[in-house]
């Protein structure tokens, strides 16, 4: 197996060479030049302001991916289980913020397919304007973000912002519906969190008691419960029940 994997590289090392123009002709560096010229038109400013524009979502768009997803919720809960096991670093940081993500995506999949068959592709056909794009790209996430935002939480802002009483939810402005719903996700994530916290707490009591009755006070009860936590915890197969009640949340 190991001769042929290394034929099958060679091969391509080949081919990928025979592809190459000589290599006694001197290979040319390109040259980039950079410079600040006078518009001669109209469109040459609207070109660069798109370009522009562009680069600003592209920097934000992890802000964007966090704030208008699921992915608040997620992170927060799945960070609330690792605190309550007590297991410190285990799993650490990059798992559970790829956890979240690949469910995020999971959870949000219909939406973007949605934006992509209403939106992009007809954008890309040249059937519908930019504007028109935008106004069908944004509307799924309004949506999705308005089924899951307390309507106590959108007044709050629209007071702050003194705007006035919306007749329908179509007239929430985007950015009030954004940082509400950020803050309905928050307190949603608590409350699943204080509910994942109450077994381990029970255990940790339990732990305690059975130490102090013991007279066992000088050893510390973690050292004790946690074997006993990630038991129960795999026991009742606690990550299908955590990442599934997360998912079934968003219904």
């Amino acid at each position: 197996m190991r001769g042929r994997a290394f034929t099958i590289v060679l091969l391509c090392v080949i081919a990928v060479l025979s592809a190459v123009p000589a290599l006694a002709e001197p290979l040319g560096l390109p040259t980039v030049s950079v410079g600040v010229g006078k518009a001669t038109k109209p469109g040459d400013v609207s070109v660069v302001l798109q370009i522009l524009f562009l680069m600003t979502v592209l920097s934000l768009a992890p802000g964007l991916l966090i704030m208008t997803t699921s992915f608040t919720r997620i992170v927060v809960v799945l960070s609330f289980l690792r605190t309550a096991l007590g297991t410190q670093q285990a799993p650490s940081n990059q798992i559970l913020i790829g956890l979240s993500l690949f469910i995020t995506f999971y959870i949000m999949s219909p939406i973007w397919q949605q934006i992509n068959k209403e939106a992009l592709q007809p954008y890309k056909a040249q059937t519908i304007s930019q504007e028109e794009a935008l106004k069908r790209a944004v509307a799924p996430a309004r949506k999705f973000m308005l089924t899951q935002t307390r309507e106590k939480d959108i007044a709050l802002f629209l007071s702050m912002s003194k705007h006035p009483r919306p007749k329908n939810a179509d007239d929430i402005p985007t950015l009030t519906l954004i940082p509400a719903f950020m803050i309905s996700e928050l307190r949603t994530a608590f409350q699943i969190g204080f509910l994942i916290f109450i077994p381990f707490l029970v255990v940790d009591m339990v732990v305690a008691s059975v130490l102090m009755s013991m007279g066992m006070m000088m050893l510390p009860p973690v050292m004790i419960s946690l074997p006993f936590k990630i038991l129960l915890f795999v026991l009742v197969d606690g990550w299908g029940l955590v990442i599934g009640s997360l998912v079934k949340s968003f219904g």
